[in-house]
């Protein structure tokens, strides 16, 4: 559906409101995340790796929108800080596995704390019905995408906002 046209696309603020907000969650995601020595980016990966079993970094370009080369720069940086191993497959010696160190381990077992606080400071203003409106909303609009992360939490449906 067509909702935007050349003539009213400048009052438009949904792609800046994206965006903004975007920003704004990485801000609040690196002020939790200091005190670790982690920023946002490397949440990201974390997270993906923990709670979506991703294990090889062509699977987290695609759900990070990353190409290859930003991605082997961010995990030399994960590796140096010992959270996360690189190992090669051994069916495959092309192919590498990511696996999380002791210390990546203690951390990522933290995330799901550091995020939901995280996130508790993102949407704090809005009531309980109004986030649920806004997930819904979201995930619909990434559904449509065929964005793997959305799929692979929702499946193909989009949540109910009740």
């Amino acid at each position: 559906m067509a909702h935007f046209t050349p003539e009213n696309f400048q009052t438009c603020a949904i792609g800046m409101l994206l965006g903004r907000a975007s920003l704004l969650k990485d801000r609040i995601l690196d002020w939790h995340l200091e005190a670790d020595g982690v920023t946002a980016a490397q949440f990201k990966v974390l997270i993906i790796v923990t709670q979506y079993q991703v294990d090889t970094p062509a699977e987290l370009c695609r759900c990070l929108g990353l190409d290859s080369g930003s991605m082997t720069r961010m995990l030399d940086r994960l590796e140096q800080k010992g959270l996360i191993l690189r190992n090669r497959c051994p069916d495959d010696r092309r192919q590498v596995r990511l696996v999380l160190t002791e210390d990546g381990q203690r951390l990522a077992d933290r995330l799901p704390e550091i995020g939901a606080m995280a996130m508790n400071e993102l949407v704090g203003s809005l009531e309980a019905d109004e986030l649920k409106t806004l997930e819904t909303l979201l995930a619909k609009i990434l559904l449509a995408a065929s964005d793997p992360l959305t799929i692979a939490r929702f499946g193909d449906r989009t949540p109910d906002p009740t």
